[in-house]
């Protein structure tokens, strides 16, 4: 899933300070299970953008609404029932997909966001959230384990590890593994440490939006 964090509240307020009247919108998406951008976290964030702008000796109406998805057409039409409300502005609380959906498709509205989005990640354990997937366009997990060298190697190495692991550990942090003990692990454990004799080649990384933004189209999908 994506994986988000909320905004310094500073930049949230500046980004609104000229507005009377605006739309906190959440997603019901990766950024609720991450806990960042859901429903709850948009009621905070309205009472929050509140108070700053109260304290700021300025007035503001806020609302609050969400939607199933922000990166779906078939959803941002609902936000259409607040535009005789009159709001100046929109406040998402979805990941940065969701701020140039809605952005794309309403270009009479400001739209703001109120996340950091970070990375693809998992639920290592309650209240933490881990990189796993850097979206690169070419998938080398069949080869690793499924395990990702490109996200979870601080390096993004590709034939090994480098020199700085330390029992296990990558040299950035002692509590983050080092990803490649971790494939050779799990690679031998199946019995195809082998794999890793192979010499990766030259790595293209046009694919992973170093040729520009990036686009998927299943024709037996299209109408």
């Amino acid at each position: 899933m994506i994986v988000a964090e909320r905004k310094p509240m500073g930049e949230i307020i500046e980004m609104v300070q000229d507005c009377k009247k605006i739309l906190v919108l959440a997603c019901r998406g990766c950024v609720t299970v991450c806990s960042a951008g859901g429903e709850r976290e948009a009621e905070i964030l309205s009472s929050l953008i509140r108070l700053g702008m109260k304290k700021a000796g300025k007035s503001i109406e806020v609302a609050t609404a969400s939607l199933v998805r922000q990166c779906d057409r078939e959803y941002i039409d609902e936000i259409d029932q607040f535009k005789d409300d009159g709001y100046d502005a929109i406040v998402s609380t979805a990941c940065g997909v969701g701020v140039n959906f809605i952005s794309n498709l309403r270009k009479d509205t400001m739209v703001y966001p109120a996340l950091n989005t970070t990375f693809f990640g998992g639920s290592a354990k309650q209240g933490e959230w881990t990189e796993q997937c850097a979206g690169c366009g070419d998938c080398v997990l069949h080869l690793t384990g499924g395990l990702c060298p490109v996200a979870r190697c601080a390096k993004s190495l590709m034939n090994g590890p480098c020199g700085g692991s330390v029992d296990g550990t990558c040299e950035i942090h002692s509590d983050v593994e080092c990803v490649w003990q971790s494939i050779h692990d799990r690679l031998g454990s199946f019995d195809k440490s082998a794999q890793m004799e192979v010499i990766a080649p030259i790595r293209d990384w046009s694919s992973s939006g170093h040729g520009g933004p990036r686009k998927v189209v299943r024709e037996d999908l299209t109408v």
